[in-house]
């Protein structure tokens, strides 16, 4: 919902937005139409995924970011699923996946301009 009232009306004090699990499309219904509001979102914005996310197939959110260009980040979290959930034949645990995205989140932040 925030990215939606940034793209119509920027609001002046937020200088990024982060999607902790951007649900591109419907489960097993592989689109791009809930982010053609991201084009009129001009600040930065990052994207944290699980890569077994099935609310958001990785080449549909590549692409998407290809399109937004450098404003957009991503970080893939690797065998997490839309709630950051991980097998345990995945090796990691669910703190060790937290750990991951608040680094990833913390770096990020520390970029922003």
């Amino acid at each position: 919902m925030s990215s939606q009232a940034q793209a119509k009306a920027p609001l002046k004090e937020l200088r990024g937005l982060v999607f902790i699990g951007f649900p591109l499309h419907p489960a097993g219904k592989p689109s791009q139409d809930r982010a053609k509001h991201l084009a009129e979102v001009k600040i930065p914005m990052l994207f944290l995924q699980g890569t077994r996310d099935a609310l958001a197939e990785r080449s549909l959110l590549e692409a998407l970011l290809t399109r937004l260009g450098p404003r957009a980040s991503l970080c893939w979290l690797d065998e997490a699923d839309h709630s950051f959930h991980v097998a345990a034949r995945s090796g990691r645990n669910e703190a060790q996946v937290r750990s991951t995205l608040c680094a990833a989140l913390y770096t990020w932040m520390e970029g922003l301009p």
